[in-house]
């Protein structure tokens, strides 16, 4: 549970490379209006009332410019950067051996998703008062079709069942940890740290998300971010 008093950790995976937005080199720092992606992503983090403490889990020939991106954010919050690994999984799993000590409760949040509301993380912050692992996420909006190897459709699945996974996601830390070193030795292969929770028969709850908290993947992303930042911006 989640006491007044109590700092909230929070790690931000940025180690990838961007490949499917066509960028040479980290597509966090790519220009989003007068700052970077990854500016925007860090902006709402560090004024969120709950985080107190960030990681940024990047590469080495990214981590000056993560730093001077840092700088004229002003904060007084203490900001670490962790080196990332080749995957996702072991970005994460390197940020996690390199929380502090104190550490009981962590969100994760993908430095592409920089449009999420310091509310959001505020509100994914509070949900450790009542579990131990848990997504943001929003409910699917289209049909769903389950398709087979031959591109045939095998199954519609309920929709009022299917939500669509964001981040933040939260989790122990203990249990995170545990579920990481898991998935280590069965050689699992995930694309989230639900996933993992998830194998390991741990409980993932939903708390809502932001229909407008989409990942910057790919160029046509990126001008519908430019377009709901400047609605925000002119509101």
């Amino acid at each position: 549970m989640l006491l007044c008093g109590d700092s909230m950790h929070l790690l931000i995976p940025a180690a990838g490379v961007g490949k499917r937005m066509g960028a040479n080199g980290n597509k966090l720092l790519l220009p989003l209006l007068d700052r970077s992606i990854m500016s925007w992503t860090l902006k709402a983090a560090i004024a969120a009332s709950t985080i107190e403490w960030v990681g940024i889990i990047c590469q080495a020939i990214d981590e000056p410019t993560f730093r001077e991106l840092v700088t004229p954010l002003n904060t007084s919050k203490p900001v670490a950067f962790i080196r990332g690994g080749d995957t996702r999984q072991a970005s994460v799993s390197n940020g996690l051996q390199a929380l502090p000590n104190q550490a009981q409760q962590v969100l994760i949040h993908d430095g592409a998703r920089c449009l999420a509301t310091p509310e959001l993380f505020d509100r994914c912050s509070a949900a450790f008062a009542d579990c131990q692992g848990f997504i943001a996420a929003v409910p699917v909006k289209d049909t769903i079709k389950q398709v087979d190897h031959a591109g045939i459709v095998a199954a519609t699945p309920d929709r009022a069942y299917l939500w669509a996974a964001q981040t933040p996601q939260g989790f122990d830390v203990d249990l995170l940890k545990e579920a990481h070193k898991e998935g280590h030795s069965q050689g699992w292969s995930v694309t989230d740290d639900a996933a993992l929770f998830e194998k390991c028969g741990l409980d993932v709850h939903i708390v809502q998300g932001e229909e407008t908290n989409l990942k910057v993947t790919t160029p046509m992303d990126l001008a519908i971010a430019e377009f709901i930042l400047r609605q925000r911006l002119n509101s």
